[in-house]
């Protein structure tokens, strides 16, 4: 069990799963990681925070990119597009808009005020053209009952937005509730039944002290073990194995950003649940979602 430090995994080839807040900085980044760093193949995140009048120039290079604005507005521009995007005043406040930008270009992102965004990333093969995200289209979807409620705003799904590989959602629990529940994975190529998925954590709290829980575990075939103690602006990642739930404290909203990316040329995000929960789904039948949902506008599809 980690608090607050790095996590290094025997069950993972060694790597650290769980990286605090900082510990993942890299040159302009607040946070860096890249599928070389993560130990695998295809997924990336990378945070930045710009001072008022900020900016930052990067190449894509062979992977596609969302920009989104976790705090603040920006303007990005690549391939002779350039998009205005409005943001918001913290993840808690609003879904936000954002940008889609394609492999192999240059793409410059500036603030007049300042904020923190997040560049969700995977490698791909198929070069699309820029496109803007509305906050206004991004399908928001109430998932679980009662105190494992949670909202998953889909902005960047297989059913809602294109891209050739990358998938990225936003997740956020209410205060004393579980989230990634029941404990599911997606680590296996199994047509029609399961994807295979590497998946990135980035959790923001509404009380940066939490405190909050993420656990991963795996099985004897391919062991790993994590319950980490996650704080504001920790990532933690999943190369594998069942993982769920999260947990938050009453009294501190989570939210987490997932990205996700995988080895086959379907985009499909389909999971499996751990047969140890099977049960759980069932017993939601009739109970209410969490009154304190939506946390943020859009109209919500209640899904079980």
């Amino acid at each position: 069990m980690s608090e607050r430090g790095p996590v290094p995994m025997g069950g993972a080839n060694g790597r650290r799963l769980h990286l605090p807040r900082g510990s993942a900085r890299a040159e302009a980044w607040a946070v860096a990681v890249e599928p070389g760093g993560a130990g695998w193949s295809y997924t990336s995140l990378h945070v930045i925070e710009l001072g008022p009048g900020g900016g930052h120039r990067w190449h894509t290079g062979a992977e596609e990119v969302v920009v989104l604005p976790l705090r603040g507005s920006a303007f990005v521009e690549a391939d002779s597009q350039r998009f205005e995007l409005l943001g918001r005043t913290s993840v808690f406040d609003r879904v936000s808009d954002f940008a889609y930008f394609p492999r192999d270009c240059e793409l410059f992102i500036g603030s007049a005020r300042g904020g923190r965004f997040a560049i969700a990333g995977a490698r791909c093969a198929r070069r699309l053209t820029p496109r803007y995200g509305p906050a206004e289209g991004v399908p928001i979807e109430l998932r679980g009952a009662g105190a494992a409620s949670r909202q998953v705003n889909n902005f960047c799904t297989p059913e809602s937005f294109e891209a050739d590989r990358l998938i990225a959602v936003e997740v956020l629990t209410p205060g004393g509730n579980w989230s990634s529940y029941p404990p599911h994975k997606h680590d296996e190529h199994r047509p029609g039944r399961e994807s295979e998925l590497e998946e990135i954590y980035y959790v923001e709290l509404s009380r940066p002290t939490g405190p909050a829980y993420l656990h991963v575990y795996g099985n004897p075939d391919r062991p790993i073990d994590l319950l980490a103690r996650v704080g504001d602006g920790d990532v933690v990642l999943v190369p594998h194995g069942w993982h769920g739930p999260a947990i938050t404290a009453p009294g501190v909203d989570m939210y987490y950003l997932n990205v996700m990316a995988g080895p086959h040329p379907e985009r499909a995000w389909r999971i499996c649940d751990d047969p140890a929960h099977a049960g759980v789904r069932a017993e939601w039948v009739g109970t209410p979602i969490d009154a304190r949902l939506p946390m943020t506008s859009s109209r919500p599809v209640r899904s079980q």
